[in-house]
């Protein structure tokens, strides 16, 4: 990963944390994205063979849990006449499989960099699934050992800072209507609070909601801590 390497030596903005694990790294941005309600991520790097590997898992847990997550492992030469480097893993069937492929199963996007330029386009995509919050999980690029110290003339717009806005989407007024309906003609309503609550910053209104009809709030993994323990306490009795 010295191409990566460079860069981060050269752009001081962009703060690094050395792991001693690649999965507790991956894992570690997962929490850091949901106790950020998804709207902040970090990007981890690793090279190609089982450092690539041990990240597998931590992209499962973000894809599965919808948690935005950027993994930017290395990987094989794009020029094939350069000889393999130190744990490269590649399939002996095709030239065009690597450890990497491992990721495909278990992200929300998946891309390889063959060339500079393709970055143009796999970036702005990539960004557009990390932000969304129906899509968002991980996001994979490949990175190849050979294409990363490659220099190319990109548009300075291309570099310039960006403010994604993520949408709230707002809940139909018939189906809004008719839930009402079903909780006042229902004998025993629960609320089921998951993880929209926490990343819509819903939990003064659930709380509200709770407070003023008596409910019972129950959370899902996802919608821990959605509710103060004394609200989820009283709504049980």
């Amino acid at each position: 990963m010295a191409g990566i390497g460079q860069a981060l030596e050269q752009d001081p903005g962009l703060p690094y944390y050395l792991f001693r694990n690649e999965q507790a790294m991956v894992h570690t941005a997962v929490a850091f994205a949901r106790a950020s309600n998804r709207l902040r991520t970090l990007a981890c790097t690793t090279s190609i063979g089982p450092g690539a590997t041990n990240m597998v898992t931590g992209a499962a847990v973000a894809t599965v849990n919808r948690l935005p997550v950027l993994l930017l492992p290395g990987d094989i030469f794009a020029q094939r006449h350069v000889a393999p480097v130190l744990q490269q893993l590649e399939s002996p069937a095709s030239q065009d499989i690597s450890a990497n492929d491992c990721f495909k199963p278990v992200s929300r996007y998946w891309d390889r960099i063959e060339r500079p330029e393709q970055i143009l386009t796999a970036l702005p995509a990539a960004l557009r699934v990390l932000t969304s919050p129906s899509e968002t999980g991980a996001v994979v690029l490949a990175l190849p050992q050979d294409v990363q110290p490659e220099a190319f003339n990109y548009p300075e717009h291309f570099f310039q800072k960006r403010v994604w806005t993520i949408p709230r989407a707002r809940c139909d007024s018939k189906l809004l209507a008719k839930a009402a309906q079903w909780i006042r003609s229902s004998r025993h309503p629960l609320i089921v609070a998951g993880g929209g609550v926490i990343y819509s910053e819903a939990s003064q209104a659930l709380a509200e909601l709770a407070a003023q009809t008596g409910v019972p709030v129950a959370e899902t993994q996802a919608g821990k801590g959605s509710l103060p323990m004394t609200i989820l306490r009283n709504s049980a009795l």
